[in-house]
């Protein structure tokens, strides 16, 4: 019991900082740059991301172990599972717009963009390529999830603080946000170390 509960904390602390979805496997670029000029809509994006990434990966595991994989159906996975995020998004768009409409149009057409970011589509095939559990695939879908808000809120509060900087213009908009990223893609390289 305790050598099992102790490799789920190594895959979290792995998946949320080591191998972060977002700077080490460079998934989920899209909203990473798009969303996260305020931390209220990286929050957001976050939070909602969080809910499909970690549902995609337990609906994604019951879908390859009791119906694909039975029925010898696995060629349909790259189908099945964009469906089943895209379901997923809708249903996370629904509740959004209803429970939070400020936040529903602070996030706009970055919402249903959910259904294309690679990192949730990308976190659901890894759980399958890995042959992990049900358990290890929840983790694991999580633990994406969660390093995945971490990173795109800390980016927008990174943001936030730029622009109430001064810049030289050469480096205003674009440029200073793709350094940022890039030096705090550096900062969690330094967690591979600790690995």
């Amino acid at each position: 019991m305790g050598f099992a509960m102790k490799e789920l904390l190594l895959m979290i602390l792995a998946n949320s900082l080591v191998n972060n979805v977002v700077l080490s496997r460079f998934l989920g670029l899209c909203p990473f740059m798009g969303v996260s000029n305020k931390v209220e809509s990286a929050l957001g994006m976050g939070m909602a991301t969080t809910f499909v990434l970690t549902m995609s990966a337990c609906v994604g595991w019951l879908t390859e172990h009791l119906l694909l994989e039975p029925l010898g159906l696995e060629y349909l996975r790259l189908l099945a599972f964009i469906m089943i995020i895209a379901s997923l998004v809708q249903l996370t768009e629904l509740f959004v717009a209803k429970q939070s409409p400020a936040l529903h149009r602070t996030l706009g057409i970055f919402l249903p963009l959910i259904t294309t970011n690679c990192a949730v589509l990308g976190v659901t095939l890894l759980t399958v390529q890995e042959r992990l559990t049900f358990l290890e695939s929840l983790i694991y879908g999580l633990s994406s999830a969660l390093g995945f808000t971490l990173v795109i809120v800390l980016f927008a509060g990174l943001r936030e603080r730029i622009a109430q900087s001064k810049l030289p213009g050469l480096f205003e908009g674009a440029p200073i946000s793709f350094i940022t990223a890039g030096i705090l893609a550096m900062a969690f390289a330094g967690f591979a170390g600790l690995a």
